[in-house]
């Protein structure tokens, strides 16, 4: 029995043959950049790849494999609307030997240059594919090397050659109110007020619907809950958590950037991320969008950081490292492997069993839970960077190869040292309680006994030899020599205790 997409691509799919063909991996579904963007109407036609190898080769977060299969199908449907002719094929036999096949019957195929790594080394020798430039970008690597040059690298310093190259928030060659950055000023703790914009809720329909009874039948193992009525898939929809994102959380995203909370799993984050790294969001009508709003500018600068600041940042990390694997990335040492708490098994620790609740709900959860909660647990319990990255990989729907790697190793877990990043991100109870509501319903008091703090004080004193010397660290290192003999004691055996615990499945109690 045909399927609900295959009929409706049956009925909207233009008969004519084009004059050549275009490969549109799966992280490129728009037609405003690229080969597509340049075509007369039926020129080109548009070749699209299903993979179920890719979804099984690692356990990825069902929401994950549902919002680019449904994505991807949505895009094809659109486009032969448009008259776009369309091959949509089922590669059964990986993406490079498929596309070998088509280019055998088809003649050469052009495709943009996939920004995941481990796509474009796979089909990086085929004879026959042109491979043109990704016009996703919104920064060269001249870019990066000007502001950069040699390691270590630096995001503010690319930021401030970006803001001056595309004029974005500049005002005469002056950034608007006198500075490049307001990250001091977006660090403000939410305590219920102003109230958080709820995300828009989609309906689905039968192609998504029929997406999700293939997740559900063909990876019925992999973790994660599945819940369609989430998941931006049409070009419609995208329009709508655009509108969402500049209207309704943009101008409080700057004071609560920072802030965490219980029942505010998003607060004022825009969760657009899995959109822009498809391109059913453009990164540069993001960008727009945020400068031209009625935005604090606060506000504004803050969105505009992570876009054009930290995403082209990375990547660039990421593309000058082959991918981190030229690289140390694990400057400490830490090879503790990831425990069961990360994969829903409850901890004790409410802050990390609150945060990895979301992941397997929604594959989300926003940027400084995964830096603060998640990797700074793994962090200061010496976690693998390597099994926390891969991790992070398979959980979240917008994690792809060049964002989670620098992100984890790079930032997370300071894996690659000081390649990217002055100093470990890793603290102890005080900031959680500082920016977050977790601490209230936890089995631990966050000023008398909860063992993030002795965790903290013992990663210091285990890797102090290595710290030593990081002009960032001089003040947390000068604190750790005031501690006794007996209190680094006690540290090193919370320390050995919540690791004995954790990596048992166990729960960790006062």
């Amino acid at each position: 029995m045909p399927s609900a997409f295959s009929t409706r691509l049956a009925e909207r799919n233009p008969t004519a043959p084009p004059e050549r063909w275009v490969y549109a991996p799966y992280d490129q579904l728009t037609d405003r950049i690229g080969p597509l963007a340049s075509a007369t109407r039926g020129s080109v036609g548009l070749i699209l790849l299903e993979s179920e190898g890719k979804g099984g080769r690692r356990p990825y977060h069902k929401q994950k494999l549902a919002l680019i299969l449904a994505n991807q199908r949505h895009f094809a449907l659109e486009q032969a609307a448009k008259g776009v002719p369309i091959r949509y094929e089922h590669a059964s036999d990986g993406y490079a030997a498929h596309l070998q096949k088509l280019i055998e019957e088809l003649g050469p195929i052009a495709t943009m240059r996939p920004a995941e790594y481990e796509l474009r080394h796979e089909i990086a020798r085929i004879d026959g594919l042109e491979m043109l430039p990704h016009e996703g970008w919104l920064s060269t690597p001249e870019d990066f090397f000007a502001a950069c040059g040699d390691p270590p690298w630096r995001m503010d310093a690319f930021y401030r050659i970006m803001r001056r190259k595309t004029g974005y928030l500049m005002r005469d060659g002056k950034p608007e109110g006198g500075k490049f950055s307001y990250d001091v000023e977006n660090r403000k703790p939410w305590r219920g007020e102003p109230a958080a914009p709820q995300p828009p809720r989609f309906r689905p329909d039968d192609v998504t619907r029929e997406v999700g009874a293939l997740i559900e039948k063909k990876f019925t193992g992999h973790p994660g809950r599945l819940d369609l009525t989430t998941l931006p898939v049409t070009q419609r929809h995208a329009r709508t958590l655009f509108k969402w994102a500049i209207e309704e959380c943009l101008p409080q995203f700057g004071p609560y950037e920072d802030a965490m909370a219980r029942q505010e799993r998003t607060l004022f984050h825009t969760r657009l991320a899995p959109l822009l790294h498809l391109h059913r969001v453009l990164p540069r009508d993001l960008v727009e969008g945020i400068i031209d709003s009625d935005a604090p500018l606060a506000s504004r600068e803050g969105a505009l950081r992570q876009v054009l600041g930290w995403r082209e940042f990375v990547r660039h990390v990421h593309e000058h490292t082959d991918g981190l694997r030229n690289v140390k990335t694990n400057t400490l040492g830490a090879n503790e492997p990831l425990p069961p708490a990360y994969w829903d098994k409850p901890s004790g620790l409410h802050c990390l069993d609150r945060v990895v609740e979301s992941v397997w709900d929604e594959g989300y959860s926003h940027h400084i839970t995964r830096l603060m909660v998640l990797s700074n647990v793994a962090s200061l319990l010496d976690i693998s960077p390597r099994d926390l990255t891969d991790w992070f990989w398979v959980a979240y729907t917008d994690a792809f190869d060049w964002v989670v790697e620098p992100n984890v190793l790079g930032m997370g877990t300071y894996g690659c040292g000081d390649l990217m990043i002055t100093k470990p991100y890793v603290s102890g109870a005080n900031y959680i309680n500082k920016m977050s509501d977790y601490c209230s319903d936890c089995a631990f008091d966050p000023k008398k006994n909860c063992p993030l703090t002795n965790l903290y004080w013992d990663f210091l004193s285990r890797h102090e030899k290595k710290l030593t010397g990081n002009p960032r660290m001089r003040l947390p290192l000068n604190s750790l020599r005031k501690r006794s003999d007996e209190q680094r004691e006690i540290d090193h055996d919370v320390f050995l205790q919540v690791r004995r615990t954790l990596r048992k499945g166990g729960r960790v109690t006062p």
